[in-house]
Formats: C-alpha cells, structure tokens, sequence
C-alpha cells in the first residue's frame, strides 16, 4: 500500500535549518509530482512547496521562496524540503503528499522559538 513518512523535524531557534525527508513506497514515485504542505494551529493547510517528477521544475509559497528548497532522489524515492533562515511563522505541521491519489504523510512538527 502506499506510504509517506516524514522526519527530520523538530525544534530550532529563529535563523536556524532543518531538512524534511519523505521516503514514500508503494507507487513508482519517480512518475509523479510531488508536494510539501504545512498547517499552523488555527489556520488552514497549505502548500509549501512542489517538485516535478524529474525534479527540473520547482514551485513555492511567496513566502518561504528564498529559503527553502525542495528537492528529490528518485533512487531512494525520497523527498526533501531544505528549510533555511526559519522564521517563528514556519512553526506547523509539515505533510508531504502525492497528489495523484491524494495521499498524505502523518505530518511532522517543526517548531521554530528563541
């Protein structure tokens, strides 16, 4: 069956890095796009981030465009979010998902205070 699980998360002072992975299984997961979502208490999901199948092509929040990163290795079916310069507003749960189906990771916590 399909599956995303995230990691890499956890707590970090404002300006500082983490890297999301997702290594996804079940499905030919270099076929297909796939996305970085984020939710903060109280506010609705959004899309953080996408990346192509082939990894060429790119998309960002505005708001997170000149600090984050997402990337992909199709041979470890893994994808990556590279979150640099993190801001107290980044604090969310991060999901990773395939759209095709519409699977979702079970979500990991970034929490960014001083």
């Amino acid at each position: 069956q399909v599956k995303l699980v995230e990691s890499g998360g956890g707590d970090v002072q404002p300006g500082g890095s983490l890297r999301l992975s997702c290594v996804a299984s079940g499905f030919t997961f270099a076929s297909y796009l796939m996305r970085w979502y984020r939710q903060a208490p109280g506010k609705e999901r959004e899309m953080v981030a996408a990346i192509s199948f082939d990894g060429e092509h790119t998309s960002y929040k505005d708001s997170v465009k000149d600090r984050f990163n997402i990337t992909r290795n199709n041979a470890l079916n893994t994808v990556y979010l590279q979150m640099n310069d993190l801001k107290v507003e980044d604090t969310a749960v991060y999901y990773c998902h395939w759209p095709n189906l519409n699977y979702w990771g079970q979500g990991i916590q970034v929490t960014v205070s001083s």
